[in-house]
């Protein structure tokens, strides 16, 4: 670029995406003169999901803003919780984020899960078509214009993605009303019907059960489940209250 030179703050929550050069405060950056805010603000890396707040000298300014000399910009985080207005709060996370999908629909949140992967573009476009927010670690799909709405997920541990996704837009939480497998809804199952997808051990030490309405798969409160009871324990303390 070669036109107005402008003066760039990021946040420190924001600093991962930019060069090193641009993580210690304030820096200069020439822009072209004619690239919207916006775009300067992601040729620098940042995705516009991750952006929050525009100021210029500061002033709240749109992502439209075409940067003038010696303006400064400050690029701020997204508010937590963070607001997804026009559809109800559901997410599609990409083929890498399964656990994370998992510990979701655990928590009975709408989340929608690709085990393979399908590619970006269609990924960005099933996000439009069902209005859902993409989760991804994936910043060049976060930049994808086709996107409904979209969120990075800044840690690789399934414990702190869960914690980050529930922190930043708070869903209403409703445990155990939802496959984990095919996010599809759970309802009590009478034990005599379940029965035959059941092995003998099963049968005679169980006597609870639920089973989704979408795959057929049933469950109940077998080895695994002092484990995800203290997962749902610790959501609902901390990022409750649960549903009605």
């Amino acid at each position: 670029m070669n036109g107005p030179e402008i003066h760039l703050e990021v946040a420190p929550q924001l600093r991962l995406f930019v060069a090193h050069g641009r993580r210690q405060g304030r820096t200069a950056v020439t822009t072209d003169g004619s690239s919207t805010l916006g775009h300067v603000v992601e040729s620098l890396g940042i995705p516009l999901t991750e952006a929050g707040e525009l100021l210029v000298d500061g002033r709240p300014a749109p992502a439209s803003h075409i940067p003038a000399a010696g303006e400064l910009v400050e690029v701020r985080p997204v508010p937590r919780p963070q607001p997804v207005p026009g559809a109800p709060l559901r997410f599609l996370l990409d083929v890498h984020l399964g656990t994370l999908a998992r510990r979701l629909r655990l928590l009975g949140v709408d989340a929608a899960y690709e085990s393979e992967d399908i590619g970006d573009p269609a990924l960005a476009a099933l996000s439009a078509k069902e209005r859902r927010v993409l989760l991804s670690r994936d910043r060049g799909l976060l930049h994808r214009r086709e996107l409904w709405a979209g969120a990075y997920v800044y840690s690789d541990r399934p414990d702190e993605q869960l914690r980050d996704v529930l922190e930043r837009f708070a869903p209403a939480l409703a445990p155990w009303t939802r496959c984990t497998a095919c996010n599809g809804p759970l309802a009590e199952a009478d034990k005599d019907t379940v029965g035959p997808h059941l092995e003998h051990g099963t049968r005679r030490s169980y006597d609870v059960f639920a089973q989704c309405a979408e795959c057929g798969r049933v469950y109940w409160r077998g080895a695994h489940h002092a484990r995800l009871e203290a997962i749902v324990a610790e959501a609902v303390r901390d990022f409750g209250p649960v549903a009605g």
